[in-house]
């Protein structure tokens, strides 16, 4: 954990042309941009305002799937280090979706058996610098994660991500060598809402930078989601309908 966030932190610090050398950006003018790479989200509505903070977005899964263009040169380990996080975080993944089972009265199995060797993976590296109006610009956007779940690793004594419970915010502690587990839409949809996809954010901080890493975990889009068939009953009804992870929008082209 040490070396990935010191990896991440000594990216962030490059000069921007260094920076750029992993840009996002497609080679038209830099009228759009595609989602792996360095660079910033795009804004798809104007009233939603600008997030303050760079990120990496690079695919860690499939592994036949990995571009690596886009991974960092420097630092020189960054790679590696990289590819030994994500191999460790999808263990993670395995024991938290078994986990989940176990608590819903599910086979164990049950969540892992309705992957495919074709699920993306993602990581994403945040880095929030300072910000001197801290009360006017938010550092992400009010959000849910679109896939099956998130793994975050947050830096040690920076706090800012918070979640939304009942129309009120909350602040996640920022602990040493700690891992927030997020559940996300497609996750909500499979437990039949008995967990939820929590709205988050993450807010500025005026005199200290943050970084974070984010892997999240998603489904191929031919993958059909839908509620547990164990969870429904005539007590129990789906909340939710059948149908296809792409035809839901969630797409990672």
């Amino acid at each position: 954990m040490d070396a990935m966030m010191s990896a991440s932190r000594e990216f962030f610090r490059q000069p921007s042309g260094e920076k750029q050398k992993c840009s996002n950006l497609i080679d038209d003018g830099g009228k759009h941009s595609e989602v792996e790479g360095y660079g910033n989200d795009k804004v798809v509505n104007q009233d939603e305002g600008l997030s303050w903070n760079d990120r990496l977005h690079l695919r860690v899964e499939p592994e036949d799937e990995r571009n690596f263009t886009k991974w960092p040169t420097h630092p020189e380990s960054f790679r590696d280090v990289l590819l030994e996080y994500a191999s460790r975080t999808k263990r993670i993944r395995d024991v938290v979706f078994r986990t989940i089972a176990k608590l819903l009265d599910l086979d164990e199995d049950y969540f892992l058996n309705q992957m495919s060797n074709k699920d993306p993976g993602f990581a994403r590296f945040n880095y929030y610098p300072p910000c001197p109006r801290p009360d006017l610009v938010l550092g992400m956007r009010p959000h849910s994660d679109a896939g099956l779940l998130t793994i975050l690793f947050v830096d040690r004594d920076v706090g800012g991500l918070q979640v939304e419970r009942d129309g009120k915010w909350y602040n996640v502690p920022a602990k040493p060598y700690s891992l927030v587990i997020n559940l996300a839409d497609c996750m909500e949809i499979m437990c039949n809402g008995i967990f939820r996809s929590p709205v988050h954010r993450v807010v500025t901080n005026a005199e200290k930078e943050r970084l974070s890493l984010a892997v999240f975990y998603a489904v191929d889009g031919e993958t059909v989601l839908e509620p547990a068939p164990g969870l429904l009953d005539d007590e129990r009804p789906p909340r939710y309908g059948k149908f296809k992870a792409k035809d839901f929008g969630l797409s990672f082209d």
